[in-house]
């Protein structure tokens, strides 16, 4: 190996390997479809929001939508850990003063339990527009049917998202 080589060489490692960044038009969208029956809703709400994010892809970039789409299917039937359900409280402000309201968890599953699932999923995303973006690509349904039979989404075991109780 001659001098010029040889300083090619270390220079080239020197610096490292370039950094790749997905471009959007890079990006494969897979659907997945979770059933949130039994799962307790944080664990399960961490699972869906990687796989918005797209963190589970090699291509990954936290600045670029890399995310696949996902179906909750069951969220009715969501868990909450310990005594949550009836203890912990969902906020929302009207903007006028005195405008602050509270529900329970118990009040929010009997009447609309995929807004609880949303909400906890919304926290897990980045704040932005990036967030507002990743958050469109997931699909809530309160019982087991789904309209997206036609994008052919795969099911996505998170039994390790189960709640304790059940077995």
């Amino acid at each position: 190996m001659d001098e010029v080589e040889e300083r090619h060489l270390r220079a080239r490692y020197a610096l490292g390997m370039p950094t790749f960044t997905p471009k959007p038009s890079d990006v494969t969208r897979a659907w997945h479809v979770v059933d949130a029956d039994g799962l307790v809703l944080g664990r399960m709400a961490s699972e869906v929001a990687r796989l918005l994010r797209g963190k589970h892809k090699p291509m990954f970039a936290p600045h670029v939508d890399t995310g696949d789409f996902v179906v909750v299917v069951n969220a009715s039937k969501v868990a909450l850990g310990g005594d949550k359900r009836s203890t912990k409280l969902a906020y929302r402000h009207s903007g006028y003063p005195g405008g602050l309201k509270s529900r329970t968890y118990t009040e929010i599953m009997a009447t609309s339990p995929e807004v609880a699932v949303r909400a906890a999923v919304r926290g897990m995303l980045p704040k932005g527009p990036l967030g507002r973006q990743m958050i469109k690509k997931l699909k809530v349904y309160t019982g087991p049917q789904h309209p997206h039979v036609a994008q052919l989404p795969q099911p996505r075991p998170l039994a390790h998202t189960a709640s304790r109780q059940q077995g």
